[in-house]
């Protein structure tokens, strides 16, 4: 098998999913412009904002990406390339993409709130505190983790940190110029990318230095300011412009590719288990995460998105289309360490990690650009910088997500006056920017990190829970997003249950209660909603 087979193939199937698969679901779930959006019936210049939707595909593709697309098919390789493949292609259309599209939709026709919103609704309010508190831990620990990784980068990849910096000053005039100054977005764009470009470039020639903690404190405050800022300064044109940073390496990877025709050197199949991975089923299924399916998403999808979107039939660019992008990337990461050297790439994942692997298969088909003339060390760092700069995107958008779940959970409070202190968005935003910052300076963040993978994949179940609940309460077809459902809780209950074992026996009983108290609110959750099934005659 050759890496060009592997990315027309799933090409050309992405393209006909898009077209087939995502038109039938969006006929079920009736998506009309006629509706008016959230965005504009609720627009207060600051959360609720109607992007156009290029813009509002920039920005939610640039947050789900993160490096998640990346680095869990790059590990999940040890496996084999096919099974990678297979889930990639398969999740991404039939499970992926219907999550994401159907979240937006049914976040928008509930004011653009959260699934825990959703969840109230059609499941009970003790559903929706559980699925709150539940998403604002995991987006803490998300917020812990990344810091770390970001300001690691920063501290070993210093024009990465200025190439960041110049990234944000130039988004915030982008935005200015887009919505005050009402240039047209064509020309704006041309002419950001263009700077983006210059950005990178003076990164290499005027790097910051400065302490890991240093940089950590200066993230904090930064993703302070990013949460409280509205939309349309920061976070959205940062996102969008970003997103092209990306679509250039995917361009540039999918071009060398051709004039390289990798061999794919990995095997097919290689085991049914990994070290410090575990076993194909559900490891597989958890690892790759975003490249086929992710929680974030569905966070993204009915925090930020939703709030954004223009109309309801952009949803299907913004949401299914941007999880089929995403599994491109994916495949893209695929090729990309399926063309190293067997042993080659097992040293490089061992000792340099994933980001690593992935650097130097994508810096070899730059090279093999005749025009361009890319070294591997130039392409090396500019594989590394693209998804640092993601890495920085999931990590604002993090922040700000965490601020509406904490606001949701506390908007019904009964006390007045304690309602509009937990609500207020400096409030909610400093407590989460505070309680992030105790766990990245406590030190057990990474010893957290492996139950995460399962935490992030219970969302997405969860997330197929409450839509199944809704579109049963429209009196529709729930097969599409039941059977995913059904799939997902397998899979993260099967990964819960080893993880718990598997920590209470190496005596890391902290880790093995979070995996018991996780397993034991999915199943809460999954037993509430089918009573609910059954109370509409759903189900007997």
């Amino acid at each position: 098998m050759n890496g060009i087979e592997l990315v027309l193939i799933s090409l050309i199937v992405f393209v006909i999913a898009y077209k087939f698969y995502g038109g039938y679901v969006s006929k079920i779930l009736e998506v009309n412009n006629k509706n008016q959006t959230p965005s504009h019936s609720l627009n207060d210049g600051i959360d609720y904002c109607p992007a156009k939707a290029p813009v509002l595909l920039g920005h939610h593709f640039a947050s789900i990406a993160g490096a998640g697309p990346i680095v869990g098919p790059v590990i999940a390789a040890g496996f084999g390339w096919i099974p990678v493949y297979l889930w990639v292609l398969f999740g991404a259309i039939f499970i992926g993409g219907v999550h994401d599209f159907s979240t937006i939709i049914a976040s928008v026709r509930h004011q653009s709130k959260s699934i825990g919103y959703l969840i109230q609704s059609y499941v009970g309010e003790s559903g929706k505190k559980l699925f709150l508190i539940f998403s604002w831990s995991t987006l803490i620990l998300v917020i812990a983790v990344f810091t770390i990784i970001v300001s690691d980068t920063f501290t070993n990849i210093p024009s990465a940190a200025t190439s960041s910096i110049l990234f944000i000053l130039l988004a915030i005039i982008f935005g200015i110029s887009i919505y005050r100054l009402k240039v047209n977005l064509i020309i704006g764009t041309t002419i950001g990318v263009i700077l983006l470009s210059l950005c990178v470039l003076a990164g290499y020639y005027f790097p910051i230095q400065l302490s890991k903690i240093g940089w950590q404190l200066i993230l904090f405050l930064y993703i302070f300011a990013a949460s409280v800022t509205p939309v349309w300064i920061l976070l959205q044109p940062r996102d969008y412009l970003n997103s092209f940073f990306l679509y250039a390496l995917m361009i540039g990877g999918f071009v060398g590719i051709f004039f390289a025709s990798p061999s794919v050197n990995l095997p097919a199949f290689s085991s049914f288990s990994l070290d410090k991975v575990g076993y194909l089923f559900p490891a597989l299924f958890v690892t790759v995460a975003c490249g086929a399916i992710s929680g974030f998403h569905s966070l993204v999808g009915s925090g930020t998105t939703a709030k954004q979107l223009d109309k309801e039939t952009d949803a299907k660019i913004v949401g299914y289309g941007g999880m089929l992008i995403e599994g491109l990337l994916a495949v893209l990461s695929l090729v990309a360490v399926a063309s190293l050297v067997n042993k080659e790439f097992i040293d490089i994942l061992v000792n340099k990690g994933p980001v690593a692997a992935f650097s130097l298969g994508i810096a070899r088909f730059l090279n093999s650009i005749p025009l361009l003339n890319i070294s591997i060390e130039a392409g090396q760092s500019f594989a590394a910088l693209a998804v640092s700069a993601f890495a920085l995107t999931s990590l604002d958008t993090a922040a700000r997500l965490a601020r509406f779940m904490w606001q949701e959970y506390f908007e019904t409070f009964t006390t007045k006056n304690i309602n509009s202190i937990l609500t207020n968005r400096f409030v909610a935003t400093g407590i989460t920017v505070f309680v992030g910052a105790l766990l990245t300076f406590s030190g057990h963040t990474m010893s957290i990190w492996p139950v995460f993978g399962s935490a992030n994949q219970l969302l997405a179940a969860l997330a197929l829970l409450s839509l199944t609940a809704w579109i049963a309460y429209l009196k529709k077809e729930t097969k599409f997003v039941m059977i995913p459902m059904l799939f997902m809780f397998a899979v993260t209950l099967t990964s819960l249950a080893m993880l718990a074992l598997t920590n209470f026996n190496s005596a890391n009983y902290l880790l093995s209660l979070i995996s018991i108290l996780l397993f034991l609110l999915a199943v809460t959750l999954g037993v509430k909603t089918y009573k609910v099934l059954v109370n509409l005659k759903f189900l007997s």
